[in-house]
């Protein structure tokens, strides 16, 4: 396995699983554009994957903007002179049941998890057949698979990104090779955000998960970033229109 000298776009990179990517594929040798809303963040990842010997580029990007989309691409290519792959991770989520979300919600968890994805796919997608190759690998989540409480719309945003890795799939098939990732339990800033409003201190809480989990652990950013940079590499190169898990045994648990 080997992403040497590959030129990698990751959005969401500088946050919980995006920035284990972000540094993760930088120690393997990558060529890495990482982007985000995280602009101080994201200039500090910069200098100091830098000063250790890496390549990495900081760009600015919110993934719901179409523009802004087209720059970091053709920035990218103005950089390096290809793109041999996408990391699509941008992602957020909204607490709640179907009687709990509003316009305001739908249009943050829609325009980040799904339209932002759209937009990165219509735009590499050209580039990716122009190359004759390429490879969209895109964060989606054990929730679009199983119902989370109170989770509706997060949920829904990313059941969506499976069916559209297996259209991009069927469209794109032969210059583009397209997969999904689909991260259970990850001890991240996201995981945090949620576990708010728990009456018990957050290692506790995450002591008792933990506890639930087949293999007595929360998964951490470098095992995402491990598994997504195999599935980017050529390695994987029959790996396509699925979504592959890392929950650690969650999936296999009976429920009760």
């Amino acid at each position: 396995m080997s992403l040497e000298d590959r030129t990698i776009i990751i959005t969401g990179g500088t946050s919980g699983i995006g920035e284990g990517c972000t540094r993760h594929f930088a120690e393997l040798g990558a060529k890495v554009v990482t982007s985000s809303i995280q602009r101080k963040v994201g200039k500090e990842v910069q200098q100091e994957l830098r000063a250790a010997g890496h390549d990495v580029t900081f760009l600015y990007a919110d993934v719901r903007n179409e523009e802004e989309i087209v720059a970091l691409i053709e920035k990218t290519i103005d950089l390096h002179g290809r793109i041999d792959g996408v990391c699509s991770n941008a992602g957020t989520w909204i607490e709640g049941t179907v009687e709990d979300f509003d316009d305001g919600q739908w249009d943050l968890v829609m325009g980040v998890n799904v339209r932002g994805n759209f937009l990165l796919a219509k735009h590499v997608v050209p580039v990716f057949r122009e190359q004759g190759e390429g490879v969209m690998l895109i964060t989606t989540s054990t929730a679009a698979y199983v119902g989370f409480p109170a989770h509706a719309l997060y949920c829904a945003s990313k059941a969506a990104l499976v069916a559209l890795i297996r259209c991009l799939t069927k469209d794109h098939g032969g210059y583009m090779r397209c997969v999904g990732i689909c991260p259970g339990t990850i001890d991240t800033p996201m995981l945090a955000a949620s576990a708010e409003g728990f009456d018990q201190p957050l290692d506790e809480l995450y002591a008792e998960v933990a506890e639930k989990i087949p293999v007595k652990r929360l998964g951490t950013p470098v095992d995402v970033a491990k598994a997504a940079a195999f599935l980017l590499s050529d390695d994987a190169g029959f790996v396509a229109g699925s979504s592959v898990f890392l929950e650690g045994g969650t999936l296999a648990l009976p429920p009760w």
